[in-house]
């Protein structure tokens, strides 16, 4: 915690909401009649509410657009009045539908301006240079959430077919917790490894989308043994490329493959900082085949 600072930290999250327009992007930025600025829109974490969730929330609040989540942007770090930390984090998003302002209280005026405007009309410095590494980022043209599958009980209690292991009731919860953290990314495409837990991690994502079909892919695999890994791991980066045509795709991978997969992307050895927990995953984005970045959701 920086020196002079009392208590936890305060976080929160919100957005750079862009649509294309005829000269360029436009930004969204929010009249805060309360605080009588011009800012991104974002909110508090409600409690246990993922960064992203609230991201995606406080900006369809304050803007009545949903976002189409696509990259995680730098935090901005303040001390509030009295010292306390505040921590927020940001993503850039496409709009999408359109709807009314919700939280009417909160906001009383909105603007869709060109990136320069945007940044001339915000109050505060920090989300300025926000909007500066906006404007010096090249197009995104794919996101992909790559998560690992759900809790399936242990392997060594299962008497079966080790394929046919399903998830257990906390497996559950995190397959309904990963629909609603990945419904806002409208994915086009479900992909599963596989075994049938990898298919019901996504099955509750999928039925929120209306019933998209889940296609089980074997390139997205864990290898049978160390030995299979340099080919397993050529497959896997070879369709993720494949996919990357589709735009916005979810793909359920497994814990024996995913470190050396994101490690690999990134042309970094450090596998360790890339081990998933069972529920969780990283949403990775790229333009053309650069992968611009990559985090934890």
């Amino acid at each position: 915690m920086p020196a002079g600072s009392t208590g936890a930290v305060e976080r929160a999250a919100g957005g750079v909401l862009y649509r294309p327009a005829a000269a360029g992007l436009e930004i969204c930025v929010v009249h805060r009649p309360r605080y009588d600025d011009w800012s991104l829109p974002k909110g508090k974490l409600s409690d246990g509410e993922p960064p992203l969730a609230a991201a995606v929330r406080e900006v369809e609040e304050e803007t009545g657009t949903a976002g189409i989540p696509q990259l995680r942007l730098p935090d901005v770090d303040y001390p509030l009045p009295g010292g306390r930390p505040k921590n927020v984090a940001f993503w850039l998003m496409r709009a999408g539908s359109d709807g009314p302002v919700q939280d009417t209280d909160e906001v009383d005026e909105l603007a869709w301006l060109p990136l320069d405007e945007a940044a001339a009309r915000l109050t505060y410095a920090d989300e300025r240079d926000i909007v500066a590494h906006v404007a010096a980022l090249p197009p995104v043209t794919a996101v992909i959430a790559l998560v690992r599958h759900a809790r399936a009980g242990e392997r060594k209690k299962w008497a079966g077919r080790d394929e046919l292991r399903p998830i257990d009731p906390v497996g559950v919860k995190q397959a309904d917790r990963i629909a609603d953290l990945l419904t806002p990314l409208r994915p086009r495409r479900l992909v599963a490894a596989p075994p049938l837990r990898c298919a019901q991690t996504l099955e509750p994502l999928a039925a929120a989308l209306g019933g998209l079909p889940i296609v089980r892919d074997s390139a997205v695999a864990e290898p049978p043994g160390p030995d299979w890994l340099p080919a397993r791991l050529a497959a896997a980066r070879s369709r993720l490329a494949e996919l990357r045509a589709h735009e916005r795709v979810v793909v359920c991978s497994q814990g024996k493959l995913m470190p050396q997969l994101l490690a690999s992307l990134h042309d970094d050895d450090a596998t360790e900082r890339f081990r998933t927990p069972k529920g969780d995953g990283w949403l990775l984005t790229w333009s053309g085949d650069r992968l611009m970045g990559a985090s934890r959701l």
